[in-house]
């Protein structure tokens, strides 16, 4: 799928839309197991002005990564709620690389969901998130 765009191999559009992830399309997704991988070939509006992708960015994407992944581990959900969100930048993404944003489950439960994710460009590690999400269950949605 989007060879021309070097898009790997199994990624497919993601189509899940918001108004804060719009400016960044298009975004990328991979189905692995029980975990939702986002992708995103890095462009001028995904950095800041030194050309680094921004960290806010890189934050947010991770955000998104884990809590559609705890989503999908979980099933009946009807959503989850950030309540802990730390990012270590390990090195810099640039203009033209491949990012991935994978997501590894410390403790998936039925309150409260613990994840990590990486963050690669072009393979090579650029960041590490944790997050905590609340789960919030449909009767407690209504």
């Amino acid at each position: 799928m989007d060879a021309a765009l070097g898009i790997p191999a199994g990624f497919e559009r993601h189509d899940r839309r918001s108004p804060m992830t719009e400016p960044w399309e298009p975004l990328y997704r991979r189905l692995s197991g029980d975990t939702v991988v986002l992708g995103l070939r890095a462009g001028p509006p995904h950095c800041n002005s030194r050309g680094f992708v921004h960290g806010g960015l890189i934050s947010t994407l991770a955000d998104n990564a884990m809590g559609l992944s705890c989503v999908r581990r979980l099933g009946e959900v009807a959503s989850l709620v950030t309540v802990n969100l730390t990012v270590d930048f390990l090195g810099s993404a640039h203009t033209g690389q491949w990012l991935e944003f994978d997501t590894v489950f410390v403790k998936p439960g039925g309150t409260l969901c613990f994840t990590q994710a990486f963050v690669t460009a072009d393979g090579q590690p650029c960041a590490r998130a944790n997050a905590v999400f609340r789960v919030v269950k449909k009767a407690m949605a209504a």
